[in-house]
């Protein structure tokens, strides 16, 4: 599926200069322009005027005494510029008749010079103001002045000289990106009810998952032959199914209501079976000498976790641990080392996050106090940090320091997953309000780019980690959307996100779609778990 197309579309956008008539100046121009005004009419610009010849004989020189007149206080010896005269009647429209002109009068201040006139108007009555020449003029004058600033836009209009095809991001072709998953390969059966979790073991050879209804699957990933199955949950469904990281032993994690198992399917060598067993087995001498912690009155106290044998009918079968925790576990993370995990209780209030110890059969409580639901939580792939996402935030923790490093706001309503390039400064967040959102650790705690292209909650994002710039989300609208990421090491260049494949497969039962992805650890296969009972690969 094709995001953007190559066709260029010609749209009617005109290229004319804009018109006089459409110029409005802006404030900081008409400020400009009201000073020179201001300027102008107090006299303080004269127009030009060209240096006018000097006559050689020499002109009377007047001094004005009263240029710098300051008010001052009576005195014998201080003479006060004369007042200007007040405005006489004879400036009226209509004076009184003493001031009119008589006919001799006129006909001589008609008859004399303009420059040798003692006054430049001579007063004339009017009964009206209607009959004064200028009147009519400035009524005029008035309503042409009033009519332009009723007609006069407010804003400048700017018609948009916009080329269409630079609108369009310059995204390579989905056909350009090869490899990425487009057709299901396998379909895995077997389940009665929805898969809720899935996981590829580090080989790239087995498929585990696990469902509504308490079974744990073992399946090959190229065939879709189911090896193994064990129903751990009587009547609680299989939340979770994680791989321990690591070639050295094969130990599969699975969590069902309050219990949390470690598994050795016997599908494996026996060798490979044997040191699988012996690095479960090993913890238990250890806690077994391990000093228990006492509460203030002397006092046991009562164990965050209990690490106990399943009991024999499950050991049989390949289920050697079994650890009891207080509430339901929903999420399993492993270190990269292989020796711890943590879990989340998102109901459990002081207790929601635990770290598990493999080699000592010990479980701790980092937070005791979180602002806010914790909903899933990440090892940081190469430095020590652990990431802990509660409803809207994401914290970093610095394990060495054990103090708080970073809180990363996707903006998002409600976060469901998240997870970490294996670069370790990037990350994606999966959302319940159908938002993807990718975040640069080092750019900002905000997000650098945010996707919305499904119609309904995402349910899980998930990075490739064996080296191809591909990631995917699920969602539950019984989609997967497949996009090439590419980060470079160079700071000043962002990351290339292109979708390039809607992978559509799994039907939606009960308003659930896909509810779990996984990638292969070498190859560009993806495989997704739905809620209609079935696994698929994709390649």
């Amino acid at each position: 599926m094709e995001y953007f197309t190559g066709i260029e579309e010609i749209m009617p956008l005109s290229a004319a200069p804009e018109p006089k008539r459409r110029f409005l100046p802006s404030k900081h121009e008409a400020k400009r322009i009201m000073k020179i005004v201001r300027a102008i009419r107090e006299g303080r610009i004269l127009p030009y005027r060209p240096p006018e010849e000097k006559e050689e004989e020499e002109e009377e020189v007047h001094y004005d005494i009263w240029q710098d007149e300051q008010a001052r206080p009576d005195h014998v010896m201080n003479i006060p510029a004369p007042k200007a005269p007040p405005p006489g009647y004879d400036l009226s429209y209509n004076p009184p008749p003493e001031y009119l002109p008589s006919k001799s009068e006129k006909k001589e201040w008609e008859s004399t010079d303009p420059e040798d006139r003692e006054k430049e108007y001579l007063p004339t009555g009017y009964d009206s103001l209607r009959k004064v020449p200028g009147y009519e003029k400035f009524i005029k004058e008035r309503f042409e002045r009033s009519l332009d600033l009723y007609l006069a836009p407010r804003v400048r209009k700017n018609r948009l000289n916009i080329d269409p095809a630079s609108l369009l991001p310059k995204l390579p072709r989905p056909e350009e990106l090869k490899p990425f998953p487009t057709v299901c390969s396998t379909l895995f059966r077997g389940h009665d009810g929805r898969v809720r979790s899935l996981a590829i073991d580090p080989s790239g050879i087995w498929l585990a998952s696990g469902g509504d209804d308490g079974t744990v699957r073992v399946w090959e990933l190229l065939t879709g032959r189911q090896l193994w199955s064990a129903k751990i949950g009587d009547d609680e469904a299989v939340n979770v199914v994680r791989w321990r990281p690591g070639k050295d032993a094969v130990i599969l994690s699975a969590a069902a209501g309050e219990d949390i198992y470690l598994l050795v399917p016997p599908i494996v060598d026996p060798e490979t079976e044997a040191t699988s067993r012996e690095l479960l087995d090993a913890g238990f001498g250890y806690a077994t000498n391990a000093t228990q912690a006492l509460t203030a009155n002397g006092a046991r106290k009562e164990p965050v976790a209990k690490w106990t044998r399943p009991g024999s009918r499950l050991e049989d079968e390949g289920v050697l641990i079994k650890i009891t925790v207080r509430t339901t576990v929903k999420v399993i993370s492993w270190h990269r080392r292989g020796d711890f995990f943590s879990t989340v209780s998102p109901t459990a209030q002081k207790s929601a996050v635990a770290i598990h110890t493999l080699s000592k059969h010990l479980t701790q409580i980092p937070f005791r106090r979180l602002p806010g639901i914790p909903q899933t939580v990440q090892f940081h792939p190469s430095r020590p940090l652990f990431f802990v996402a509660t409803q809207r935030t994401i914290r970093s923790y610095d394990l060495q320091k054990q103090e708080l490093v970073k809180i990363i706001q996707p903006g998002a309503r409600w976060i469901s997953s998240f997870d970490i390039h294996p670069g370790g400064d990037n990350l994606i967040v999966g959302s319940y309000d159908r938002r993807l959102l990718w975040h640069d650790l080092d750019l900002s705690t905000r997000p650098y780019k945010t996707m919305r292209f499904h119609t309904k909650a995402i349910r899980a994002v998930k990075y490739h980690k064996g080296g191809f710039p591909l990631f995917a989300d699920a969602s539950d609208d019984g989609s997967l959307q497949i996009f090439h990421g590419k980060v470079v090491s160079d700071m000043m260049e962002n990351a290339t996100i292109v979708p390039v494949k809607v992978l559509k497969g799994h039907k939606v039962k009960s308003a659930l779609g896909v509810m779990d992805i996984d990638w292969h650890p070498r190859e560009p296969w993806c495989v997704s778990a739905g809620a209609d009972g079935t696994c698929r690969l994709w390649m």
